[in-house]
């Protein structure tokens, strides 16, 4: 399982975990998570790179319509896991 880093805008870093990846009309969707256990929290992070950047800008997804479908594809995709839907961050 690949490993990433990520840097906010004010410098603060976060690791999470790719669980999978998925691409929904030409918008790249990562399905993360933050550690590798079986009660792990997991994240929806939507690619908003500029088109032709060098580095990749991720975000995390918001909006309620367009989470609950990213989520129900990588649902999908990743069926051994078993995911429990939390709306409360």
């Amino acid at each position: 399982m690949e490993k990433i880093i990520f840097q906010s805008d004010d410098g603060t870093t976060a690791e999470f975990y790719v669980e999978g990846q998925t691409n929904i009309a030409g918008v790249t969707y990562l399905l993360v998570s933050d550690s590798q256990d079986e009660e792990a929290d997991a994240y929806i992070l939507k690619d908003i790179s500029a088109p032709g950047s060098t580095e990749a800008c991720y975000e995390m997804v918001e909006d309620e319509g367009e989470l609950q479908a990213v989520y129900a594809v990588f649902q999908q995709m990743l069926d051994d896991v078993n995911f429990e839907w939390r709306s409360d961050f």
